[in-house]
């Protein structure tokens, strides 16, 4: 037989630190391996079955299916990623991890000067920040090499092959129940304390999250067609009651959720950002403030992290470096708040953006189309932001809940150096579906709106620049639409005055913005040819690919911001300042500076919502002399380009869609 297992078997079988010197995120867990190519083993499989695969795995170690099925919807939704390792260094359908096979030093993706503050009235502060040594990895990091030794099947084949590796998978779970002295049952409902432990948790409320939500997939079934063109279906057992005392003789520590901002329904624990005086009179890594009391949180900013867990921790620990508000991890969707909501992190590039907004960081690596996030990180995200959008009002949709990637440069100068992540392999619609709030189309055929909306894994633009310049990315499902100059994939692509001043070309590589519309964003359609669908995107026409056979945008409502009447255009701002009459004695005034974009007669544009000129003024560690200023000047927030922007409402007028 092969390992230890003992029980009788059927059968053997892009943010840019402040310091010029940050060069890697962590060294101790970052993943190089982009662009992995499936082992030989990987590609006989793919012609074979993976749902078979599953009941041998389950006979074999007497394992439930159902219980196989759950726990391995919930690391990869069946996937295999073509044998290449997530962020953590999971491998394969069951998420097994190997993270000493994916370690290597890994730039950041994007380096240079860039304050993540993003707010002129404080210099910028750009000390060199040192990288962590590798630390001793942690057991959820190192999932495969147990399975290896309780299956007696190499690594590598653990790794690469899809069987193998669901095999691997179900002899860790076997062992985990064998380990808190429970029987091998054929009832699911008495594995709820071997799956709260594979789940490679360190405390109980972690692991009893992630158990829940296996257990609610074996509950409500799911069917699904996996990366591979493989069809995997879990049958609903809507009965199923788990055993949740198991919880208790797990042997997982308790992690106290006192002071953090997180709904129960996930684990959090408070690991603060530091507010430090250094220097001569410096300070880091946020800002203390008074919201929403004072000013009111608006939108929810979606990062990754560009680094992994422990090396990130230490980061947001240091006051010489920046800050975001919450951290969530890939193994299994542990949440770590950093800054209080009331006070504002130093996340986004936008001093504006950051006062009225959440950051959120999650474990990943937007130019590894195969470093995937974990359905479990997914899922503890979405419980995140539905509780922060019922607390704050802010609405689900993806005009408030932004990429980094969506956040607009505050002004001409900081737009090439603004951040590009979570990229094009965040899986917007999938999460959005998580929040209850799945993008379909909400007009008829012919509306002045659409809701860009492709196929996530059928649809795989070529990307280039994951791991050499120029060269291919692997091909990955993506959330992104590229745009073209004219009704033609042979024609240039939308150039972006803002992102190369000189008139320079746009690219295909993977962190170039120019020309691309992302799942849920809307905009007002400016033409149609055949197949193809134009609209107002940074001042110009750009047309996109939306066949009606498969559709990479639906039909939408609501309303678009036109330049008034006797207006032939109207500026376009990254920022929502007050006007200067707004300012007290005391507090210098901000320019309301203009974008090198503009918005011209006769182009609409999809609104988002409607904000007043704010300013927080906060330059110093002593917060006595910080002041919010409120205008009388309001903005409208558009979907100009891939990134929101803000126009003037006394430039525009607001109608419907249809109209």
């Amino acid at each position: 037989m092969r390992g230890s297992i003992t029980a009788p078997k059927a059968g053997v079988g892009h943010r840019r630190a402040r310091g010029t010197a940050v060069a890697v995120a962590s060294a101790a867990l970052l993943l190089p391996l982009l662009g992995v190519a499936p082992s030989d083993s990987a590609e006989q499989f793919s012609s074979g079955g993976l749902q078979s695969a599953f009941a041998t795995a389950a006979a074999e170690y007497h394992v439930p299916q159902s219980v196989l099925l759950g726990v391995s919807y919930i690391q990869s939704r069946w996937d295999a990623h073509a044998g290449a390792p997530s962020v953590s260094g999971g491998y394969g359908p069951m998420h097994l991890t190997d993270a000493r096979t994916a370690i290597a030093e890994a730039p950041h993706h994007s380096e240079g000067t860039e304050d993540a503050r993003g707010d002129s009235s404080r210099a910028t502060l750009l000390p060199d920040t040192k990288v962590p040594e590798t630390s001793q990895l942690p057991t959820r990091l190192k999932t495969l090499t147990k399975a290896a030794e309780l299956t007696d099947l190499p690594a590598e084949r653990l790794r690469t092959d899809a069987a193998a590796n669901v095999e691997g998978g179900a002899a860790l779970l076997a062992a985990a129940q064998q380990d808190l002295g429970e029987p091998l049952s054929a009832d699911p409902a008495d594995w709820y304390g071997a799956v709260a432990r594979f789940s490679g948790a360190d405390d109980s409320a972690t692991a009893a999250t992630y158990a829940n939500d296996v257990f609610d997939v074996i509950r409500d079934g799911e069917r699904r067609t996996t990366d591979a063109g493989q069809s995997v279906t879990l049958a609903a057992d809507p009965g199923l009651r788990p055993a949740t005392e198991q919880l208790k003789r797990a042997g997982l520590r308790a992690v106290s959720a006192d002071g953090t901002e997180c709904p129960a329904s996930v684990s959090c624990e408070w690991i603060p950002a530091p507010y430090e005086e250094f220097g001569e009179g410096d300070y880091g890594n946020h800002d203390l403030g008074d919201r929403p009391a004072s000013q009111s949180i608006k939108y929810i900013v979606i990062h990754d992290t560009e680094g992994t867990w422990d090396g990130v921790l230490k980061m947001v620990q240091d006051p010489t470096y920046v800050s975001w508000n919450y951290t969530l991890r890939s193994t299994d969707g542990h949440i770590a708040q950093h800054v209080k909501a009331k006070d504002v992190a130093w996340h986004a590039g936008n001093w504006d953006v950051n006062a009225r907004s959440v950051g959120l960081e999650h474990e990943g690596f937007l130019a590894s189309p195969d470093a995937w996030y974990t359905e479990a990180m997914y899922r503890s995200s979405a419980r995140l932001v539905k509780y922060l959008a019922r607390k704050y009002d802010i609405p689900l949709d993806r005009q408030h809940v932004l990429g980094h990637d969506n956040v607009p440069g505050p002004t001409t100068s900081t737009i090439p150096g603004m951040h590009t992540d979570p990229g094009p392999y965040w899986d917007w619609q999938h999460y959005f579906t998580l929040l209850g709030h799945p993008f379909h189309r909400t007009a008829k055929a012919g509306n002045g709106l659409v809701t860009v909306l492709p196929d996530f894994d059928e649809n795989q633009p070529v990307y280039t620049g994951c791991v050499t310049k120029g060269q291919p990315c692997a091909a990955h499902g993506s959330s992104e639409v590229r745009l073209y100059s004219q009704p033609d994939e042979t024609s240039p692509l939308i150039k972006d005055i803002g992102l190369r001043p000189k008139g320079d070309d746009s690219t295909i590589d993977v962190n170039d913005v120019g020309s691309r519309v992302s799942t849920g964003q809307r905009y007002a359609v400016a033409g149609r040819d055949g197949d193809w669908t134009a609209i107002w995107y940074l001042g110009q026409k750009a047309w996109f690919e939306n066949p009606r056979k498969q559709p990479t945008a639906v039909a939408a409502s609501g309303l678009v911001a036109t330049p008034k009447a006797g207006l032939t255009e109207v500026p376009v701002y990254g920022r929502a300042y007050p006007e200067k009459e707004a300012y007290p004695a005391g507090v210098p005034v901000q320019a309301v500076s203009a974008l090198p974009y503009k918005l011209l007669e006769g182009q609409r544009y999809a609104v988002g919502g409607k904000v007043a000129g704010e300013y927080f003024y906060a330059p110093t560690f002593d917060t006595a002399p910080h002041k919010v200023v409120i205008g009388t000047d309001m903005y409208y927030e558009i979907q100009f380009g891939h990134r929101v922007a803000f126009v003037r409402a006394a430039d525009v007028r607001v109608v419907p869609s249809a109209s």
